[in-house]
């Protein structure tokens, strides 16, 4: 999974088709308990591009976005929010496939 790089990059990324921004850190063991899981979800949903944010050093977007939960998943698609799976809960596969599934493209 790409990991997200600056704002600029945030404002490129969001302009395309079909993509999952993935809000995240390395000390929360929520996220860490989607890790194995991660790599299938990617090729089960191959025309969906996902992007790893990390919570620490992207706190003023997570503020516009009103992610205060993480992990957190927020879809976009040419510019436009699609949905959002946001909360500070454990998540499962069967959730985030869930969530997904649902995305209006």
């Amino acid at each position: 999974m790409e990991k997200l790089q600056s704002m600029a990059h945030y404002n490129e990324v969001i302009q395309k088709e079909n993509v999952i921004l993935m809000f995240s850190a390395d000390w929360c063991p929520d996220c860490r308990f989607i890790d194995p899981f991660l790599p299938e979800l990617q090729s089960e949903n191959n025309k969906f591009t996902f992007y790893y944010v990390d919570r620490d050093e992207f706190i003023d977007l997570c503020a516009e976005l009103n992610v205060f939960g993480i992990p957190s998943f927020v879809g976009f698609h040419n510019g436009q929010e699609t949905g959002r799976y946001v909360n500070k809960d454990r998540k499962t596969k069967e959730q985030i496939q869930e969530f997904i599934d649902g995305l209006s493209s």
